[in-house]
């Protein structure tokens, strides 16, 4: 079956693209404005480039069309953190994706413990075996979208000491949660690469 996008819904070709394009890690993007830590979910993430260091997520609206809080918090302050989601953190990540008020916070909510550990960025989600520290790079314009792309420059990384396998090398082993179409998925066992000869 070939699927000629000009005629679906946007609704269908979400469901073919996010089936199709997986797994993919979830950013569980942190910002901070006015004293209310904001966290939530997003599955249409993945690095850009390692030079300069930088990530790409797309943000969607909220129901009555306001952006939503992570990215409104972004363009004001021009910073997050992205936490990539353990095991332990799924339920708890899940429900951090449901609509609140502004003045309202996901980690009160949701009972979501986070730890300080870059000075002038937000925290971490407590677990989080990696995390990036971010500034905005820029915004994609993609003419009618209901998504807004955002460009975010990756300033540090925090790994937890745990899933440090060589500290020398800088080799890592955890499986975050991924996304597969609607559902979640955890990452099953590592395959190493052919060896080219």
């Amino acid at each position: 079956m070939l699927y000629n996008l000009k005629d679906l819904k946007s609704s269908d070709i979400y469901k073919l693209m996010s089936q199709g394009v997986i797994p993919r890690p979830i950013a569980w993007i942190v910002t901070e404005q006015n004293g209310v830590v904001n966290i939530a979910p997003f599955s249409y993430f993945t690095p850009l480039s390692s030079n300069p260091p930088s990530v790409i997520v797309s943000i969607g609206h909220k129901t009555d069309g306001s952006p939503k809080d992570s990215l409104q918090n972004i363009r004001d302050t021009k910073k997050c953190t992205i936490c990539l989601v353990p095991e332990e953190n799924l339920e708890k990540m899940h429900f951090s994706s449901k609509e609140l008020a502004r003045d309202k916070s996901e980690v009160k909510e949701f009972d979501i413990k986070t730890t300080k550990v870059y000075k002038n960025y937000p925290p971490i989600a407590e677990n989080t075996p990696y995390a990036l520290f971010c500034t905005l790079s820029q915004e994609v314009d993609l003419n009618g979208s209901q998504t807004v792309p955002v460009i975010l420059t990756v300033d540090a990384i925090y790994v937890n000491d745990s899933v440090i396998t060589d500290g020398e090398k800088i080799e890592l082993s955890f499986k975050p949660v991924a996304r597969v179409g609607k559902a979640y998925a955890f990452l099953g066992k590592d395959i190493e690469a052919p060896i080219i000869k």
